[in-house]
């Protein structure tokens, strides 16, 4: 009898444990890599060539727009890190690099990579990236 009362209690403390790391390890994972694309745009002339590019594509334009009138209360989500940790869980890691290789490479098309992650996401968080990615860009 003690040796599974033993065994119960290792297994519990272990699970929360587990999930500790897992959580906190998301968030942190998820801070550093907002922090480091929000770096990168500001020591760049990046953002610029990314405002060229959404406003030379009328579906990017129009998202923008969307962000624009969007009520931030009713978002999902609203911080860069919040985002990330979203788009971790949804899409993973490994697409995610996966899509930035192919894309640097001219692999795929910008509707390639919308639609992706339009499979991935609900409508909720795919309007709260826009309006992060709308503030990042012209705030």
């Amino acid at each position: 009898m003690r040796v599974i009362k033993f065994l119960l209690i290792t297994v519990i403390v272990l699970g929360l444990v587990g999930y500790g790391v897992y959580h906190f390890g998301m968030q942190f994972i998820a801070g550093k890599v907002a922090e480091t694309v929000t770096v990168e745009l500001a020591n760049s002339e990046q953002a610029e060539a990314i405002k060229q590019v959404i406003e030379q594509n009328p579906t990017l334009t129009g998202y923008m727009e969307e962000a624009k009138a969007a009520n931030p209360n009713e978002l999902p989500f609203t911080t860069k890190e919040e985002a990330t940790q979203v788009l971790i869980e949804k899409v993973g890691v490994t697409t995610l690099n996966d899509i930035r290789v192919k894309a640097e490479n001219g692999m795929l098309s910008q509707e390639e990579i919308i639609q992706q992650l339009q499979n991935k996401l609900t409508a909720e968080e795919q309007l709260a990236l826009k309006v992060i990615i709308y503030q990042e860009l012209y705030k």
